[in-house]
Formats: structure tokens, C-alpha cells, sequence
């Protein structure tokens, strides 16, 4: 009798999937996909990989860490709203009266829903890691001839849910952003995508640089997503998780022209608009494509890379 033929496995089958293993050793569930709880091993190589980033600060950035929130005023102003609605995490609270307040949470003990109570708060979750940077530059007055130069970070939220390690919904962003003349944008990300290229070959991880779009809603950013794709300004460095898996952006570098200058102000001395620029590194997304293609044993991971992580 002939054997009855299987159906092979769904692609996402846990059985097919390559970086089972890796997400079992550095990361705990916690009941939400694409949020985690992360382990020694892997917090350990996040804070080496930071120190490695911290080494190729150019002198003269300032340093600024923010928290994971920030002004819903200032992000809906900046444009955000607009071109990734569907990306957004608002925070929201309880308001009113003490009576109302315990209305809500009364309700939850007789079994409804206490959440309709909620309204929004002036907060908002940081999409990225540069968007409180301009409004506060643009607060401090014009700016100086040769420009701005900062080193932030943030842990930021989109809600993109997902299971694969590489589109988290809360993870860390680090970015080094640039402000002022045309000229001086262009020629600091030109200077940090070749930058980008050596740090992929310090840190052994296979790569290539690609332009690339924003993830733009709806119809109109599709438009948007054209315009981007067509006047080059964003790249990507691309990195494989697997061999001849599809690759995934790790590092950006973006171009927004005029865009936060005229949106915050921001103007030289002569009163000129200045535009801006940033490079963004995805510390997970780093931290994961060191652990797969080097695997989970740091102390046996290629000299070059032990020494550029301090190992």
C-alpha cells in the first residue's frame, strides 16, 4: 500500500524555524509577541556592542539619553501621526474625579471592561530614538555655522507585532544625528555608510548597503515611499541572520532634507533652514545577527570580533 503523502510543515512551523534555539537562549516570553525579557548573555553583548558604538563618536556630539516616552504635542507636529498612524503606541490614563476613577476600577471587579474609561494622556511612546533632539536644538536659538551634532538613544515602541526576532515591538534604537548645511549632511552620511561597512567587517557580519523606504500608510505613502526610493534618501545596511536568508536592516541612514528645519525652525545665524540628518543603529537587531551567524558562545567567536567587543 502506498504511502499516504504529508503536507510539508507551514513555513513558520517552530520546527523550521532556524532561530528557534537562538530566541530559547537570550530571550522569555512575556505573553505579547515581540516583547521579551532578555537574558545576561544577551544584555551583556547589547552594553559591549553600546561601547563599541560609544568609540566611533565623532568629538564635539553631545550625549543624550531619553526616556521611553515623549511629547504627543511635539510628535504629532513633527509629521509622525500622519506618515505611520498605524505604528503609534499612545499612552493613556485614568482621568477625573476620584468617583470616577473608582467607577472604572469597580467596574473591572464586577467583570467589565475598565479600559473605556481611558483617555489619552500628553505622552506618547518614542517611535525613534532623534525625535525629541530637534525641537530642543531649535529651542537653544540659531545654529552655529558648523552645525549640530548629537549621540542619542531610547528604548522605542511600534506596534508591528510579531514573532520574528528581527521586528520586535519594544526594542532599542541608538542614532547619531547630524544638523545643519545641506553639504554637511550629505557628506556626514556618506562618511557613515562607508563607516557602517568597516564596522560590519570589525564585527564579521556579512552585509550589503541598499537603498530603502520608509514603511509610509496608506495609499499617499505610497507616493511618499516612491519619492523616498527615488531621490536616495534612505540606505540600509543589510545583514542575513542565516545564510541566503533575507537579509535584514540593521543600520540606517536618512535624509530629511528641510523637513524638521522648517517644522521646528531651525535656522543658522543668516536665517537659513537647516536640514538634518541621522544614522540609526537597531541594537537588538545587531545583538541578534552577532549571536546568529556567530553563535551562542561569545568566547568563541572570531578574534577580530572579541577584540572589537572587548571580550
Amino acid at each position: 500500500m502506498k504511502a499516504p503523502v504529508q503536507a510539508p510543515p507551514p513555513a513558520d512551523a517552530p520546527a523550521q524555524d532556524a532561530l528557534a534555539e537562538v530566541a530559547a537562549q537570550l530571550f522569555v516570553p512575556l505573553g505579547v509577541d515581540g516583547v521579551y525579557a532578555r537574558s545576561a548573555l544577551y544584555e551583556d553583548i547589547v552594553g559591549r556592542l553600546s561601547a563599541y558604538i560609544d568609540r566611533q563618536r565623532e568629538p564635539g556630539a553631545e550625549v543624550l539619553r531619553f526616556p521611553p516616552v515623549m511629547s504627543r504635542a511635539q510628535l504629532e507636529r513633527s509629521g509622525y501621526l500622519k506618515s505611520f498612524p498605524n505604528l503609534l503606541g499612545c499612552v493613556c490614563a485614568l482621568h477625573g474625579t476620584e468617583a470616577a476613577i473608582s467607577a472604572a476600577v469597580q467596574r473591572f471587579e464586577d467583570g467589565g471592561d475598565w479600559t473605556t474609561s481611558l483617555t489619552s494622556a500628553d505622552l506618547v511612546l518614542s517611535p525613534a530614538a532623534c525625535y525629541p533632539v530637534y525641537p530642543l536644538a531649535a529651542g537653544r536659538g540659531p545654529v552655529p555655522r558648523e552645525g549640530l551634532l548629537f549621540d542619542v538613544a531610547a528604548d522605542c515602541f511600534r506596534h508591528e507585532p510579531s514573532r520574528a526576532l528581527d521586528r520586535l515591538q519594544s526594542f532599542r534604537m541608538r542614532e547619531y544625528v547630524r544638523i545643519g548645511a545641506p553639504q554637511d549632511i550629505r557628506a556626514f552620511r556618506e562618511q557613515w555608510m562607508q563607516r557602517a561597512q568597516r564596522l560590519a567587517e570589525e564585527l564579521a557580519l556579512p552585509s550589503r548597503l541598499d537603498v530603502a523606504s520608509d514603511p509610509f500608510f496608506g495609499r499617499v505613502g505610497q507616493v511618499m515611499a516612491v519619492s523616498q526610493l527615488q531621490m536616495s534618501l534612505k540606505f540600509e545596511l543589510l545583514i542575513p541572520y542565516q545564510p541566503a536568508a533575507r537579509p535584514t536592516a540593521c543600520m540606517s541612514f536618512n535624509y530629511h532634507m528641510e523637513h524638521f528645519g522648517d517644522v521646528w525652525g531651525l535656522r543658522d545665524a543668516a536665517g537659513q533652514v537647516c536640514h538634518t540628518g541621522c544614522v540609526a543603529f537597531g541594537m537588538d537587531r545587531l545583538a541578534v545577527a552577532l549571536f546568529c551567524n556567530h553563535g551562542l558562545r561569545p568566547q568563541g567567536w572570531p578574534a577580530a570580533v572579541r577584540r572589537a567587543l572587548s571580550l
